[in-house]
C-alpha cells in the first residue's frame, strides 16, 4: 500500500456509500467516491451546509451521482429516521463510512436522549445507525468506523460513561473514539461469529486540517487557536481522509483492521496499518461496552441475517 491515494480508489460504479458529516473529511469522502463512480448518500444534521457541499462537489464533477439526506447523529429519532428513508429507497448499501464527529466542546453538553454529547454523536449515534441499516447492507459490505490518535489515551469509564460525575472535554472525546474503535473490532468479529457477511474496518486521519476544532472548542479557544495560527502541523483534508477511503474501497484492506497514516506517531503521511492501543484489545470491555450500547441505544444487532435482498 506504499503512497497510496485517491489515484488507486477501484472503480466504484453501480456501488452506494452513506458518508456522515458534510465538511471537512466526510467531504472528502464523497468528492473521492463520487468521482470514482460511486452513488452517495451525504448525511448530516445542516441542511444549509449540505446544500452547499453539494453544489461544490456538482461543480467539480458535473455528472456526480449524489444526494443529502437529514441526519442528525445527536438523536437517536433521526437516525431512526434516516434509516427508514434510506431503506425504502435502496435494496442494498455497499459502503457506510461512520465518519461524522464532535469534538472537546467545553463545556458538558447531551444530545437529544440525554447522552453526553461527544459519546452521543461519535460512538452511540453510529452504533444505532449501524444496526439500523444491517438488514440492507449488502453481503461484503464494508462499514468504516472513524477512530483518532486520541483514542490512545481513553478509557471506557462505565461507572461514569456519560461524564455526569465530572467532565474534561479531551478525557470524554478520548473515550468515544476509543470506543469508535472498539466498536469496529467488536463489529468484525461478531459478523465473522454470526455470519452476517460485513467486513468491519476502523481508520483514522492523523491529524487533519478540518472545521472540527473550530466547530467544537471554538476559534479563540487553545485547539481552535493551533488550528487557525499553525496549519503545517495539520496535513490537508484530503490526505487525512486516505486511510478511511483506503478501507472502504482497497482491494486488501481487511476486515477487523485499523489505518491510519504512516508517518511519525501516525499524525500525517500515506495510509497504512495504524497500531492498535493495548486496551481496544480487551474483549470483555468490548463485549460489555457492546451490550451497555444496546441498552442505551435501544438498538439490538441480530445474531445472524439472510440478506434476503443480496446479490
Amino acid at each position: 500500500m506504499a503512497r497510496w491515494t485517491q489515484d488507486d480508489i477501484p472503480p466504484q460504479r453501480g456501488r452506494t456509500a452513506i458518508v456522515t458529516g458534510t465538511g471537512g473529511l466526510g467531504f472528502e469522502d464523497a468528492v473521492a467516491l463520487a468521482r470514482a463512480g460511486a452513488s452517495v448518500v451525504l448525511a448530516g444534521r445542516n441542511g444549509a451546509k449540505g446544500a452547499a457541499a453539494l453544489n461544490r462537489i456538482r461543480t467539480m464533477l458535473p455528472s456526480a451521482d449524489v444526494r443529502f439526506e437529514d441526519l442528525d447523529l445527536a438523536s437517536l429519532a433521526s437516525v431512526t429516521a434516516f434509516a427508514a428513508r434510506i431503506t425504502q429507497r435502496h435494496e442494498s448499501v455497499d459502503m457506510l463510512i461512520n465518519n461524522a464527529g464532535v469534538m472537546v466542546p467545553p463545556r458538558r453538553k447531551v444530545t437529544a436522549d440525554g447522552f453526553e454529547l461527544q459519546l452521543g454523536t461519535n460512538h452511540l449515534g453510529h452504533f444505532a445507525l449501524t444496526a439500523h441499516l444491517l438488514p440492507i447492507l449488502r453481503a461484503g459490505a464494508r462499514v468504516v468506523s472513524l477512530s483518532s490518535v486520541a483514542a490512545r489515551a481513553g478509557a471506557i469509564e462505565f461507572d461514569d460513561l456519560n461524564s455526569t460525575r465530572s467532565y474534561a472535554a479531551m478525557k470524554a472525546y478520548s473515550q468515544s473514539k476509543l470506543a469508535c474503535l472498539m466498536f469496529a473490532l467488536e463489529l468484525q468479529r461478531r459478523s465473522d461469529a454470526a455470519g452476517l457477511g460485513i467486513v468491519s474496518i476502523a481508520s483514522h486521519p492523523g491529524i487533519a486540517r478540518t472545521d472540527l476544532l473550530h466547530n467544537g472548542p471554538g476559534r479563540r479557544s487553545a485547539h481552535g487557536l493551533a488550528r487557525t495560527l499553525l496549519p503545517f502541523l495539520f496535513q490537508p483534508a484530503d490526505r487525512g481522509a486516505l486511510p478511511t477511503l483506503y478501507a472502504a474501497t482497497a482491494l486488501d484492506a481487511a476486515g477487523g483492521a485499523y489505518y491510519g497514516p504512516d508517518g511519525i506517531a501516525e499524525v500525517r503521511g500515506y495510509p497504512t496499518l495504524a497500531k492498535i492501543p493495548p486496551q481496544v484489545l480487551d474483549q470483555d470491555v468490548a463485549a460489555h461496552l457492546w451490550q451497555v450500547s444496546e441498552e442505551l441505544t435501544g438498538v439490538r444487532f441480530p445474531n445472524r441475517t439472510s440478506h434476503p435482498r443480496n446479490a
